[in-house]
């Protein structure tokens, strides 16, 4: 299972909304694996196919249930529809696609959801605590929307400049140097 590259912010599929799966088929087994092998090489607990250039419906979570992180809650959801949502919380959230920040994200404590797993088949879900925020935070990938757009705007805006910067001095390392005649 090839790893796949994670879409930093910027790149404009981060920011479209994933269009439904109608196939369930070796492609689509294949996409939920690479993610799987992805999100964990990248020490994530959430990934949504946005995250690696796809436009399609489905994410992969994997979260620890315990302190030791022995016991775990993994899932692949396909075209999740979010049917409930029950009381908030507040906690701090991170991102794959935008490195570095870390901020306190309100969120619903606890979900219900409705989803096809990687092979078809429909299920049903009742998540709560850090499973319910990193499914939701997943779903919102899926919606393009990202956790930045959760955060104040001083702070998303500051966190915006920062990364504009960041891409210019990337681009003026690949610029090649000038050279002189003679």
């Amino acid at each position: 299972m090839p790893l796949r590259p994670i879409r930093i912010y910027g790149d404009p599929a981060l920011r479209a909304r994933a269009q439904e799966v109608a196939e369930f088929d070796d492609s689509l087994l294949g996409l939920a694996a690479d993610m799987r092998e992805t999100m964990r090489a990248y020490y994530g607990v959430g990934l949504a196919a946005n995250q690696v250039g796809v436009l399609h419906r489905v994410l992969v979570v994997d979260v620890p249930l315990d302190e030791e992180g022995e016991a775990r809650a993994a899932y692949t959801l396909v075209n999740p529809v979010i049917l409930e949502r029950a009381s908030s919380q507040v906690a701090e959230e991170g991102c794959l696609s935008i490195p570095g920040i870390y901020e306190d994200v309100s969120r619903p404590l606890r979900v219900r959801v409705r989803y096809r797993d990687e092979r078809g088949e429909e299920a049903m879900m009742t998540a709560e605590g850090y499973l319910a925020r990193a499914i939701l935070h997943e779903i919102d990938h899926l919606d393009g929307v990202l956790f930045i757009d959760r955060i104040s705007k001083l702070k998303r805006e500051l966190y915006v400049r920062r990364r504009k910067k960041q891409l210019r001095r990337e681009q003026d390392e690949r610029e090649p140097a000038g050279h002189a005649d003679g």
